[in-house]
């Protein structure tokens, strides 16, 4: 069986609180996009180890990844028996802020649900979901939406237009727990949730480009400063929704004008910069 994860933006994103349990309460707007990683999933006979390989050099030790963890999780929930073959042609870079780990989380729920017949209804693989992480559950649901608390309240919304979307990334990548362990040491901003998710219903881009908001742009610009530049030349080519998603180290902008991304996905991806060109949906 076949699956596509889809990755995802944070067109807002406000560290509101820090949990007792260590966790964090979170309140965002994400948007899935169609830059997706791809995984086959195969069973095999059962007196074989499930076995994961990927395709990114930077990932071939993946016993402890999110599948494999959240492969575990259904074994112990649902007594699903049986070993795996599971192989991942990877396009989401890795250590960007673009959920790779948790839609590849997100797509074996799915299709572990598929291949043994479960039946799981959106709200049980959301309770699965987000013991594995907290961009679990959006990344199954897999619509433009508000996200609060853990990541486990989700409200959908509906964008009045969609977007094309160009992600440029510096080489450098941030590790999403030692960016929150750096955010919890300092005094972060709060933004305007409400805001972001009206002008997404309005299709009001000049306010959009006003409150887009990420309180953890602080730690992650300190950790690469690659990161401001890259949203000042992004301003600077006249893109005016710009900003870095989850907790970096890519960076985005939206705009409505396909020959003017293609545009700047050309200069850019000449400069040597790494460039994606996709969309939302």
């Amino acid at each position: 069986m076949f699956v596509k994860a889809y990755a995802k933006i944070n067109a807002y994103l406000d560290v509101v609180s820090k949990r007792d349990d260590g966790y964090h309460d979170l309140d965002m707007v994400m948007l899935p996009i169609e830059l997706h990683d791809s995984i086959e999933f195969t069973k095999v006979p059962d007196n074989y180890d499930t076995f994961i390989t990927c395709d990114h050099v930077e990932l071939k030790a993946t016993k402890y990844n999110l599948i494999q963890k959240t492969l575990k999780a259904m074994q112990d929930r649902y007594g699903i028996k049986g070993s795996f073959k599971i192989t991942v042609h990877k396009e989401i870079p890795i250590c960007a802020g673009l959920g790779g780990g948790s839609s590849n989380a997100a797509a074996t729920i799915l299709a572990l649900d598929k291949l043994f017949k479960l039946n799981l209804s959106k709200e049980e693989m959301i309770d699965l979901g987000k013991t594995i992480g907290a961009d679990v559950p959006f990344c199954i649901l897999n619509k433009p939406a508000r996200v609060r608390g853990i990541g486990e309240h989700i409200k959908p919304i509906k964008l009045a237009h969609q977007y094309h979307v160009l992600i440029v990334k510096p080489d450098d990548g941030l590790s999403t727990q030692k960016v929150f362990d750096l955010a919890d040491t300092m005094e972060l901003d709060h933004g305007k949730g409400d805001m972001v998710e009206e002008a997404f219903i309005e299709g009001d881009d000049e306010k959009l480009a006003h409150y887009v908001f990420n309180s953890l742009e602080k730690p992650s610009i300190g950790q690469i400063p690659e990161i401001q530049k890259i949203k000042d030349m992004l301003r600077g080519d006249g893109f005016n929704i710009v900003l870095m998603s989850g907790s970096g180290s890519s960076v985005f902008a939206l705009t409505t004008d396909f020959k003017k991304a293609h545009k700047y996905f050309k200069k850019y991806d000449k400069e040597g910069y790494n460039v994606i060109l996709t969309k939302t949906f």
